[in-house]
């Protein structure tokens, strides 16, 4: 019914009427139309993402693959700042931290859970489609979804072999590829094709919802805490979402919760203390009191100990 854009758009009218407003800032529309399949439905972009399996779709197995553990990376200026020193100067400094973070995840992630060589990894993120609708628009207050899913394709060896710069660069490619021209050969796909799920195999989902921790319920204040309750799998698809948060020194990061096979998280813990090497690595744990049903934050630990606080 609603994407992560059309969510947002109704919290914050539930926090404007309890703020006291009559009515939304930004009215509800449904135009649904608007995003409808062309006549005739012409698919002129190539959309991975849908990529037909080669055999019956099953994610690689792993030796532990029944025991998975969710644990959440608090991602601040000091951890950024040593990703960034991994690239050249020029890709750094075009690049914005989201994109540089989701690279960074990426590699890390496929070292741990460590895949065939030859094996496609993929990176699939959220993109909002609003901004690049222009004929026609979409209104402001369009709840329904209207998102894209670009995927980022790399071999398990190269991303293993290449510089991290090799990742970014598709990383970025994939983002840019979502153009209005896209968005219309995407909605003809999904009328030609009867509505195809995307290849989960070997893939890892990323979305950004750190604007709903600016949401603000007037006599409640702002929420504690903006994103899932825990990280886990969706769909055979390994996800993460990018939730912003602030830790007990009130520096403001991004906080992203992950979830693997246990060998794999261990591994994926070693991964990132051999990358930031005394860099402070704050990790944060996300509670639900049962008594009350408050989220509470503690962070936690760093990487020189190697010690983590699991969701």
């Amino acid at each position: 019914m609603a994407d992560a854009g059309g969510l947002s758009l109704f919290i914050k009218a539930i926090g404007e009427f309890a703020r006291g407003c009559h009515a939304p800032t930004i009215p509800p529309t449904w135009e649904r139309h608007l995003l409808s399949a062309r006549v005739p439905p012409r698919v002129t972009q190539t959309h991975r993402e849908y990529d037909e399996p080669a055999v019956a779709e099953t994610e690689s197995a792993t030796e532990d693959e029944d025991t998975l553990v969710s644990k959440s990376f608090f991602f601040g200026g000091a951890e950024m700042s040593a990703i960034r020193e991994l690239l050249p100067p020029d890709i750094a400094n075009r690049s914005t931290g989201l994109e540089t973070l989701t690279a960074f995840l990426w590699c890390q992630r496929t070292a741990a859970l460590r895949p065939d060589a030859n094996k496609e990894m993929r990176v699939i993120f959220i993109v909002n489609a609003r901004p690049k609708l222009k004929n026609p628009t979409l209104p402001r207050g369009y709840y329904g979804n209207a998102f894209a899913f670009p995927v980022a394709i790399a071999t398990a060896r190269d991303l293993a072999e290449k510089p991290l710069e090799f990742a970014l660069r598709l990383v970025k490619e994939a983002k840019a590829s979502v153009t209005e021209e896209y968005m219309r050969s995407l909605a003809d796909l999904m009328v030609t094709k009867g509505r195809p799920k995307f290849l989960a195999d070997g893939a890892y989902l990323i979305s950004d919802v750190r604007n709903f921790a600016d949401i603000d319920l007037g006599v409640w204040g702002k929420p504690v805490y903006g994103g899932i309750g825990k990280a886990g799998v969706m769909d055979s698809l390994g996800s993460s979402f990018y939730v912003s948060l602030e830790n007990r020194k009130g520096e403001r990061g991004i906080l992203v919760p992950v979830c693997l096979p246990e060998k794999a998280m261990q591994r994926f813990v070693e991964e990132l203390d051999a990358v930031f090497n005394g860099v402070r690595f704050a990790f944060s744990t996300l509670k639900i009191l049962s008594d009350n049903l408050t989220l509470i934050r503690a962070i936690s630990g760093n990487l020189q100990s190697k010690k983590s606080l699991e969701l």
